[in-house]
């Protein structure tokens, strides 16, 4: 079948995609297991992550592509800090992702498209408290400190610092700011750890969108996540998430865009030194409604230190 340039595909057909990085987290999709957990105050985490994405993104399922498909190699480094605000515990994170995609459609006619992408993703920041169950401890003070029940709160910022092309319909950036406020739950049972948390992303518009102004609605998000800890500190654990909403707006007129997803996965983690581990995570997606049909393994390398 002959082979045309993806470029071509995306001046033709009013295509939008878009795309998550999820190495800790990317929009209403993050599978991320301990974002509430108890830790000492003043922690510095550092983490260098991979991620590998393959299959179905968001499309507009009312164009006339028979299949879209996004092969995606995705690394991160992330900076977490752990600190005390009256006497409640609470942590701030950063995220700096970096993409390489590669993307093929195949149209009606069964041409073949292909294309790429590389550059920076949008930087995440999340700050977030712990209100009960976790007060601000010293490292010696921790050591002695049983867990409860934990009730936490977060915002999570997306700051537009993605690569972006304001004639092309399928970047890496997003153009604009995303707000994501969200409220968890932790509890600790002997080794199971049990989280649940839930949130609800806000956007501001995109004015250049092929001189166009895109919108796009809230999107929620739940998740949850259960995980057995061993005497060795190694823990293996399993993630669900369901994500709705979220539809597109392009000058005025919306389109055929809900989500209704619904994803599952597991993660593994072990130490490989004092203050050093490792962390293996494999998800996919359980219920599809309109594109997002893709796997994703990631590893992570983190270092921690006081």
């Amino acid at each position: 079948m002959p082979k045309k340039n993806l470029y071509f595909l995306l001046e033709k057909y009013p295509l939008i995609l878009i795309f998550f990085l999820l190495v800790t987290a990317s929009y209403s999709q993050d599978l991320e297991p301990r974002v509430y957990a108890n830790v000492a105050k003043n922690l510095n985490v550092i983490a260098v992550g991979y991620v590998f994405m393959d299959g179905n993104v968001l499309t507009e399922p009312s164009l006339p592509i028979a299949d879209f498909t996004v092969q995606s190699h995705n690394v991160a480094v992330n900076y977490i800090r752990t600190f005390g605000i009256l006497n409640k515990l609470a942590r701030v994170q950063v995220s700096l992702p970096y993409s390489f995609m590669d993307g093929q459609v195949t149209g009606t006619n069964g041409t073949i498209l292909t294309g790429s992408r590389t550059g920076f993703a949008d930087m995440k920041v999340r700050f977030g408290i712990n209100l009960l169950g976790s007060p601000a401890l010293d490292k010696s003070e921790f050591r002695k400190f049983e867990q409860k029940t934990i009730l936490g709160v977060s915002l999570v910022t997306s700051i537009p610092t993605g690569k972006y092309y304001d004639d092309k319909r399928i970047n890496i950036g997003t153009n604009r700011w995303g707000f994501k406020p969200e409220i968890g739950v932790s509890k600790r049972f002997a080794h199971v750890y049990a989280e649940a948390y839930g949130g609800v992303w806000f956007y501001t518009d995109n004015n250049d969108f092929l001189g166009k102004k895109l919108q796009q609605k809230t999107t929620y998000s739940l998740q949850a996540h259960a995980s057995y800890y061993f005497k060795n500190n190694m823990w293996i654990g399993f993630n669900t998430n369901w994500f709705f909403g979220g539809k597109t707006i392009t000058d005025g007129v919306a389109d055929d865009s809900q989500i209704d997803n619904w994803r599952v996965g597991g993660t593994f983690s072990t130490p490989i030194a004092k203050g050093q581990s490792v962390k293996f995570q494999y998800h996919v997606g359980a219920y599809t409604n309109n594109g997002l049909n893709y796997y994703a393994l990631s590893v992570a390398y983190q270092y921690s230190f006081f």
